[in-house]
């Protein structure tokens, strides 16, 4: 079984589990690391995903898999269950409507970028505030958007006065 359609395998696996919990599998990844495979389970939730949920899915995950042993194959791997990071680009509309107060950079389909906070986004589109005005974007209209680090937003700014 090539490595893709093994990823494929294993995330129609996990889906069930991990909807059960009320997480979203976001991506698997397997790769190797030495005498091993390094299997990564990327979640994430419209809740955002805390330690004790992680530990709980892992779990789970652990035993599905060994009880479909054919799935991972002979090589022993290890097990990563982890939430998306700021890195992950935004392209479905889950992404957005969980970026809500983000600061974003977006390509435009039509070559333009643009920077603006996530006010609002549903399955429809996206509306940013770039520089003070509201910008409404279908889904259609944009590519992919970057979460723009911040280490002190406008509001802590303020509050912080």
């Amino acid at each position: 079984m090539g490595a893709q359609a093994r990823e494929e395998r294993i995330a129609e696996l996990l889906e069930p589990v991990l909807a059960a919990a009320g997480l979203d599998l976001d991506a698997v990844e397997l790769t190797p690391a030495g005498k091993r495979r390094v299997l990564r389970v990327v979640v994430d939730s419209d809740t955002g995903v805390d330690l004790d949920t992680v530990g709980e899915v892992s779990q789970e995950i652990n035993a599905l898999l060994d009880d479909a042993s054919d799935v991972m194959g002979e090589l022993p791997y290890v097990l990563e269950v982890t939430s998306p990071g700021v890195d992950r680009p935004l392209t479905l509309p889950r992404h957005w409507r969980r970026s809500r107060g983000r600061l974003v950079q977006v390509a435009l389909a039509d070559g333009d970028q643009v920077t603006g906070r996530v006010t609002d986004a549903d399955d429809e589109g996206v509306t940013l505030d770039v520089e003070g005005r509201p910008r409404a974007y279908t889904h259609a209209e944009i590519g992919k958007g970057k979460v723009q680090v911040e280490f002190r937003r406008a509001a802590d700014t303020d509050a912080a006065d």
